[in-house]
């Protein structure tokens, strides 16, 4: 049954991170090098304290256009602090329904508040194929 299946069981481990004091510029840079639209941002302890994304780095740019400022400032400037996300134990139906409801195409993982993984909406789909062979 597809509630026996965890959130832990299919999401991705090996994650870029950032902290709240990485320069701006660096961070855009490893989203860039890594072709992807965000990262979770920890805290020295592993606790999420937020995202920081493609349209926050936007978000980021126009402000210090408009301000005609030419650095950028740390991560914890821009990044997204309301965050929507997943407990490790969440089955896999409770994580659908969250992608559902939110509209996200991926979720940070937590355990006890710490950032341990992140689940994507294609791990979901993995997880319901890899049920609907072996069942």
């Amino acid at each position: 049954m597809l509630r026996s299946v965890k959130a832990s069981d299919y999401m991705a481990r090996d994650l870029v991170t950032f902290t709240p004091d990485t320069d701006l510029f660096q961070a855009i840079r490893q989203l860039l090098a890594r072709k992807i639209s965000g990262a979770p941002v920890v805290n020295a302890e592993g606790a999420l304290v937020g995202v920081l994304s493609e349209v926050d780095c936007l978000r980021a740019i126009l402000t210090l256009t408009y301000h005609e400022e030419e650095f950028g400032g740390k991560v914890s400037q821009y990044m997204s602090k309301d965050i929507c996300t997943i407990e490790y134990d969440a089955d896999i139906i409770k994580v659908a329904e969250t992608f559902i409801k939110n509209g996200m195409r991926r979720l940070p993982v937590v355990q006890h508040g710490k950032l341990i993984g992140q689940i994507s909406r294609c791990d979901v789909l993995r997880a319901v194929e890899v049920f609907a062979l072996d069942g």
